[in-house]
C-alpha cells in the first residue's frame, strides 16, 4: 500500500520549467544591470551574471563529480550481471549497430536540411572575424583515448596558475569493462567485491538523488547566465544556421525517434515521457556526461530496461552516442562554413560526412565535444578550420538542443535492443503512473521493493532518499 503524501507535491517537469521561467526573466534582469562600470572586458560581469554563472557551474560541477563512480560501479556491477544473460556479447554487438544506424540516419537528415536552407551564404560576416579553435580532433583520438593514465582516469590541466583534475569518461569505461570481466573470471573470490560494488552503487545513487533534487536551482542559473551572456543578439546573422541546425534535431527527436518506438510496437508518448526527465536535464546542464547517471536511470525505471544491460549500454551511448554533436551539428556546420567560403561540394564530400559522424563520436570519444567533432569534419573534408570561430557565439544556444537529442538518443538505443531481445519490461514502459514527479516521497513507492532494485525516478527521480 501507498503511504500518505506529504504536504504539497510539485511535479519535477514543472519545477523545472519554473527555474526556466525564473532563469530566463534574472538572466534579462542581469542584461538590465549591465556591465560593471569601468571595468575590463574580462571582469565586466555584474553581480547578478556571476551569481547565475557560480549557481548553474556548481550544478554541473555536482553531478559531472559523480559520473566516475558511477560509471565504475555501475559497468562493473552490470558485467557481473550479464553473466546470467546467454547472448550479452550480442547485445553488446546490435547496441553498437543500432547507435551506427540511428547516426546515419541523423546525418542524412542533417545533410538535408544543410542542403535546403545553405546556412552560411551571404550572412554579412566578415573572413577577418574567423579564428581556429585551440583544439582539433584526429583519428588517432579515439586509440589513445583507450589507453588510462591511470586507474581512476584523471588527468591534470593547468587553468590560470592553478592545477585543474578532470577525468576521461572513456577511460573510465576501458577500466570499468576491465575490472568487470576480471571479476568474473576470479569467480567466487570476487563475490565480496562485487557485493561491495553494489552496496557502494546504492550509496552513490542515493547521493545523485539529493543532487538532482537541485535541478530546477541550477536550471535557474544555467539558463539565466545564458541569457545575461549571449541574449538573443547572437541569433542574428548566424539565424539560418540555427534554424537549419534546430530542424534537423526536432525531426530526428520528434519524428524518427518516435517512428523507430512505434515500429518495435511501443507507445511513443510513454517514451517521451519516460525519457523526458534526462532530456530536460540535458537540455539545461549541456552535458551528456553530467545527466548519464539520469538517462541510465531513466531508461530502467520509466522504459523498463534490464538493469544489467542499461547500466553498461547508457554509459557506453554516453561517451559515443551523440546524434546531435556528432551527427546533425557537424554536418550542418560543415555546409555553412563551405557556403561562407566560397567552396563547392562534391558528392563525395558528402559521402564523407556520413562516414566520419558514424564513426567520428568514438574517434573523438576521448576527447569529447562538439567543437572537437566539428574540426574533426573539417579536417576531413579539407575546409577551413577558422569557420569553427564563426559558430562559438551562438554554440552556448545551440548546445542545449543538441545535447537534449544526444540524451533521447542515449535512452532509445538500449530501449530498441531490449525490444527486439525480448527483455524489454513492457509492464514497466506501459505503467501509466511513470511520470509522477520529484515531488513523490520515498513513502509513497510501494511498501514491498526489491531491495536490488534501483530507485524511481519517475520524472527525474522520486522524493530524496
Amino acid at each position: 500500500m501507498r503511504g500518505s503524501r506529504r504536504g504539497f507535491n510539485v511535479p519535477f517537469s514543472v519545477q523545472i520549467i519554473l527555474g526556466l521561467v525564473v532563469g530566463i526573466a534574472l538572466g534579462f534582469v542581469a542584461l538590465a544591470i549591465g556591465p560593471v562600470p569601468g571595468a575590463d572586458a574580462d571582469h565586466s560581469d555584474n553581480w547578478l551574471t556571476i551569481t547565475l554563472q557560480n549557481v548553474g557551474s556548481a550544478f554541473v560541477t555536482l553531478l559531472k563529480a559523480l559520473v566516475p563512480p558511477i560509471i565504475f560501479l555501475a559497468v562493473v556491477s552490470s558485467i557481473a550481471q550479464l553473466r546470467g544473460v546467454t547472448n550479452a556479447a550480442s547485445l553488446a554487438w546490435r547496441t553498437l549497430l543500432w547507435f551506427a544506424i540511428t547516426s546515419l540516419i541523423a546525418v542524412v537528415i542533417g545533410i538535408g536540411v544543410g542542403l535546403l536552407l545553405q546556412p552560411g551564404a551571404g550572412t554579412g560576416i566578415a573572413v577577418g572575424e574567423t579564428k581556429a579553435p585551440t583544439t582539433s580532433g584526429g583519428w588517432f583520438d579515439f586509440l589513445k583515448g583507450l589507453i588510462p593514465a591511470n586507474f581512476l582516469g584523471l588527468t591534470v590541466s593547468m587553468r590560470g596558475e592553478k592545477p585543474a583534475l578532470s577525468f576521461d569518461a572513456l577511460q573510465v569505461l576501458v577500466i570499468s569493462i576491465a575490472v568487470g570481466i576480471a571479476a568474473l573470471k576470479v569467480g567466487e573470490k570476487a563475490k565480496p567485491f562485487l557485493t561491495l560494488t553494489d552496496s557502494l552503487l546504492e550509496v552513490v545513487q542515493k547521493v545523485l538523488w539529493w543532487v538532482i533534487r537541485l535541478a530546477p536551482i541550477g536550471t535557474a542559473g544555467l539558463i539565466g547566465y545564458a541569457v545575461a551572456s549571449y541574449g538573443w543578439n547572437a541569433l542574428g546573422s548566424l539565424g539560418t544556421f540555427v534554424i537549419a541546425l534546430l530542424i534537423g534535431i526536432f525531426i530526428v527527436g520528434f519524428v524518427v525517434y518516435p517512428v523507430l518506438v512505434k515500429v518495435h510496437g511501443l507507445s511513443v508518448r510513454r517514451y517521451l515521457t519516460g525519457v523526458w526527465p534526462a532530456v530536460i536535464l540535458g537540455f539545461v546542464s549541456r552535458a551528456s556526461l553530467g545527466t548519464m547517471p539520469v538517462t541510465r536511470a531513466v531508461t530502467i525505471e520509466n522504459l523498463g530496461v534490464p538493469k544489467a544491460y542499461a547500466s553498461f549500454a547508457v554509459p557506453l551511448g554516453a561517451t559515443t552516442k551523440m546524434d546531435g554533436c556528432a551527427a546533425i551539428y557537424p554536418a550542418v556546420a560543415s555546409i555553412f562554413v563551405a557556403n561562407f567560403y566560397g567552396v563547392q561540394l562534391e558528392p563525395y564530400h558528402y559521402l564523407l560526412m556520413v562516414i566520419v559522424s558514424v564513426l567520428g563520436s568514438a574517434a573523438t570519444a576521448g576527447v569529447t565535444g562538439a567543437t572537437v567533432m566539428l574540426t574533426l569534419m573539417l579536417s576531413t573534408l579539407g575546409l577551413p578550420l577558422e569557420g569553427v570561430g564563426l559558430l562559438l557565439a551562438v554554440d552556448p544556444i545551440v548546445d542545449m538542443f543538441r545535447t537534449a537529442l544526444n540524451v533521447a538518443g542515449q535512452a532509445l538505443v538500449p530501449t530498441i535492443v531490449a525490444k527486439r531481445d525480448g527483455t524489454l519490461d513492457e509492464a514497466v514502459y506501459d505503467a501509466p503512473d511513470a511520470f509522477d514527479g520529484l515531488g513523490d516521497s520515498q513513502a509513497d513507492a510501494p511498501a514491498a521493493v526489491d531491495a536490488t532494485a534501483d530507485a524511481p525516478i519517475a520524472a527525474g527521480a522520486t522524493a530524496a532518499k
